[in-house]
């Protein structure tokens, strides 16, 4: 009993545990290190490509829908906890419900609609950002292995003689990709080992370079085991499977050298698989593909494992 007499519990205690809690809870969420201005991307790198606002907006819908649920269950869990809670002068059994079919139709039916919106949401803008258009600007074979990356530009470069159509290194490559490289692109070459570091940032990984402004096409093939890749800005990443042959495009618009990695775990040494992305101007990279020809890094590297007979019986059947 407290010491007037009565047989109140003292809530004190537990109202400074409250507003402790509350206390560590603001702090933690206003300690993250990110501005008014990073907040709107809720976690999401400032998208660096004209496709990932779509990727960055399909995040940003998914955050309110599961905010909406949140709050609403949140309420309704508080609603009860408060309003139904037992008091001194309000002792009795409440009256007890075995079912209720309305609220069980509602609670089943809900997160269907809500799960098919996502759903939809979600299918339409993965169609979108994995449609290939005709006749990239600039076309890049991504060869991923243990433990770097090698990259192919296909390209008509001067010093460089050969057809990307026809090279043996391309086999592994499906002819549909094929049909869209350019005529004549005997092509140039970068390929890294983990101990590749940036000469201008000193970041590990070879680099990538890229025009700002031009599509750009992904061709991903793998040499040995899945890898996953992954440029941080662009927002978009996929994997590098051996004996399938995956591709997507993308439209860089911000100059800069960002950062890449392997998002697949890929064996013991997956973390040291990183890279880095150079964005510049289109004559800029004009220049780096020939400086590349006047190193000797001329053609193309090999691309991978040749498509698995799965993979083949897919392409004729898609024809």
């Amino acid at each position: 009993m407290s010491p007037n007499g009565s047989d109140r519990s003292p809530r004190r205690p537990m109202r400074r545990k409250l507003l402790q809690a509350m206390t560590a809870g603001l702090v933690l969420a206003t300690a993250t290190g990110c501005t008014y201005k990073d907040f709107p991307r809720l976690g999401m790198p400032t998208p660096t490509t004209e496709e990932a606002p779509r990727i960055l907006s399909l995040w940003q819908g998914s955050w309110a829908a599961a905010l909406a649920v949140g709050v609403l269950v949140w309420g309704l869990i508080l609603w009860s906890a408060f309003f139904h809670r037992r008091t001194r002068t309000k002792v009795e059994v409440p009256a007890q419900t075995r079912y209720n079919m309305p609220i069980e139709a509602l609670y089943t039916v809900v997160p269907l609609i809500i799960v098919s919106v996502l759903f939809y949401f979600t299918a339409r803008d993965e169609s979108e950002l994995l449609s290939l258009k005709k006749k990239p600007d600039v076309t890049i074979n991504v060869v991923g292995f243990q433990w770097s990356w090698g990259f192919n530009y296909v390209e008509p470069v001067e010093g460089s003689t050969g057809d990307a159509k026809t090279d043996k290194n391309l086999d592994a490559i499906p002819d549909r990709f094929k049909e869209d490289f350019p005529a004549n692109a005997g092509g140039v070459y970068d390929v890294g080992t983990p101990g590749t570091r940036n000469p201008q940032t000193g970041n590990p990984g070879p680099t990538l370079w890229l025009p700002e402004g031009k599509t750009v096409r992904f061709v991903l093939t793998s040499r040995d085991v899945i890898h996953s890749f992954w440029v941080v800005p662009f927002l978009m990443k996929q994997d590098v499977i051996p004996g399938h042959t995956n591709a997507f495009e993308v439209t860089p618009n911000k100059e800069g050298t960002f950062l890449g990695k392997c998002a697949e775990l890929c064996g013991v040494d997956h973390s040291r698989m990183l890279f880095n992305v150079k964005v510049v101007s289109p004559e800029r990279y004009e220049q780096h593909l020939k400086d590349l020809a006047k190193k000797g890094q001329t053609g193309y590297v090999p691309a991978g494992i040749a498509q698995t007979s799965h993979e083949k019986n897919r392409e004729t059947n898609n024809l």
